[in-house]
């Protein structure tokens, strides 16, 4: 009996400590909720405007969950298995992250039930599904901070806040702590018993529900209150994914008894400043990813959400000042770089946006207004990706960075299974001798179906300006 009971203890154990296996796999989507597709009129808000507006801090257009659930056909077709959706529960405001009741679906994007039959949809369609989880602060309408605003100190809710001085005043000139100043963001004592109570109680159907949660600024919490919710969660839900919203260096939440992975902003950072604007060299790249990677163990790496852009961010593409080419580079890098890739929605039809609200606009529905070969491209790299052991999971190795001819090559292994890529971001035509496993003999480039034969550990490759290749063998038996 004590050696059963250990064992069990033990599951439990590695149960919480452990990275997400299926995440490892994942093609993750984003969905802004309010701006992805209008698949149920009736519950628009009363101010919606027309879709394809341009967006501002406070507009509506009527995105719901009834929209995504009719795009799951494109979302499919795309070769999406996993989405993290920006906030869903009750919320006054566009973007949702001022909580109003974390039970509830907002209104505007459906109910409780219509978010089960989501949930099967996806199931059906075999798509994972993580939330976005806030939990540093509610909205003003929350039903305990507005207590405390009638009742002040005598409220039972008083000490969820901290509030500076009575009666309490805001959201202008606020009189108590919030997120950044905001006062329409009022700041949960999330160590507080009973907030941290109130949250898990919260909190429980929807992890039984879906896969995983997305951090909302997890550093402005103690990691002790994270700790806690790691070890909650994965003992309702052991195979839950927990990714936080943390842009720098996440080492800190990364040892095994807090997050899995991050939102990796940094691999963003580096592709911008390569691709995008050419502000670093082919090895200062290399040096940049190597960093990264070496904060984290290979777990980590594997589990990254690996983002070219965000709802926090401007778009890549307007970034790159509309020449399709430089994006087109970064998706291949994204795409076969270790960790999991996540497209912003919209980014591979072409979408643009400035900085935030502008890159919230609605998802544009009319192919004719697509980027085309964006998007074959796209879908040409998830399938490739998916069909790859070793890009999915193998190890990285860099091979080559080569600053007089802007070209870089790198390994990707698991095992038996090898996948080389080679990337010329010069203006001309480069042909290199990369370096590849001694027992390679021959490899398929997965972007034409064009076989290489490897001479003596050497395949030797030419490479177009401003193309890559993808090549994919396999050394075991057959």
């Amino acid at each position: 009996m004590p050696c059963l009971f250990y064992v069990r203890m033990n599951e439990n154990f590695m149960s919480t400590t452990v990275v997400t296996e299926w995440a490892k796999d994942a093609v993750f989507y984003q969905i802004f909720p309010e701006r992805f597709a209008n698949g149920d009129p009736t519950n628009d808000p009363v101010n919606a405007e027309q879709w394809g507006t341009p967006p501002k801090p406070n507009n509506y257009f009527g995105g719901d969950l009834a929209g995504i659930m009719h795009k799951m056909a494109y979302l499919k077709d795309l070769g999406i298995t996993a989405l993290y959706l920006n906030p869903v529960f009750e919320a006054e405001s566009n973007h949702k992250y001022n909580t109003k009741d974390y039970t509830k679906i907002d209104p505007a994007f459906g109910t409780n039930q219509l978010f089960d039959q989501f949930v099967l949809k996806c199931r059906a369609n075999d798509i994972r599904i993580v939330l976005d989880g806030v939990f540093n602060h509610v909205g003003i309408s929350h039903f305990a901070f507005a207590d405390v605003v009638v009742n002040g100190a005598k409220s039972p809710y008083a000490s969820w806040f901290n509030i500076y001085s009575y009666p309490v005043q805001g959201p202008k000139n606020p009189n108590y702590e919030c997120w950044w100043g905001h006062g329409s963001l009022p700041k949960l004592m999330v160590q507080n018993p009973e907030v941290k109570k109130y949250l898990f109680d919260a909190i429980k159907p929807w992890t039984d529900r879906v896969n995983g949660w997305r951090l909302d600024v997890p550093n402005e919490i103690p990691h002790e209150f994270w700790k806690e919710f790691r070890r909650t969660v994965r003992l309702w839900n052991p195979n839950c994914y927990i990714v936080g919203e943390l842009w720098e260096d996440a080492s800190p939440w990364l040892q095994g008894d807090e997050f899995d992975a991050t939102m990796n902003y940094r691999f963003r950072d580096a592709c911008l400043e390569y691709f995008a604007h050419d502000k670093i060299s082919t090895q200062q790249f290399d040096k940049h990813l190597e960093t990264t990677r070496n904060l984290y163990n290979k777990n980590n790496n594997l589990a990254m959400q690996n983002l070219l852009s965000s709802h926090d961010t401007e778009r890549f593409l307007t970034l790159c000042k509309g020449e399709v080419w430089r994006m087109k580079l970064a998706v291949l890098m994204q795409m076969t770089y270790i960790g999991a890739p996540m497209i912003y929605y919209g980014d591979e039809i072409g979408m643009e946006g400035g900085k935030d609200p502008d890159c919230r606009r609605c998802m544009v529905w009319d192919p004719k207004q697509w980027d085309t070969s964006l998007h074959d491209l796209y879908k040409s790299l998830i399938r490739i990706r998916l069909e790859s052991p070793a890009l999915r999971r193998g190890l990285f190795k860099m091979l080559l960075a080569n600053d007089a001819t802007n070209t870089i090559a790198f390994e990707r292994q698991l095992n038996a299974h090898l996948a080389y890529v080679a990337i010329n971001k010069s203006t001309k035509t480069v042909t290199i001798d990369m370096p590849v496993n001694g027992l390679v003999q021959s490899a398929n480039e997965k972007m034409t179906g064009d076989k290489f034969t490897a001479v003596n550990g050497i395949l030797t490759v030419t490479i177009p300006a401003r193309s890559a290749r993808i090549f994919t063998t396999y050394i075991g038996e057959e």
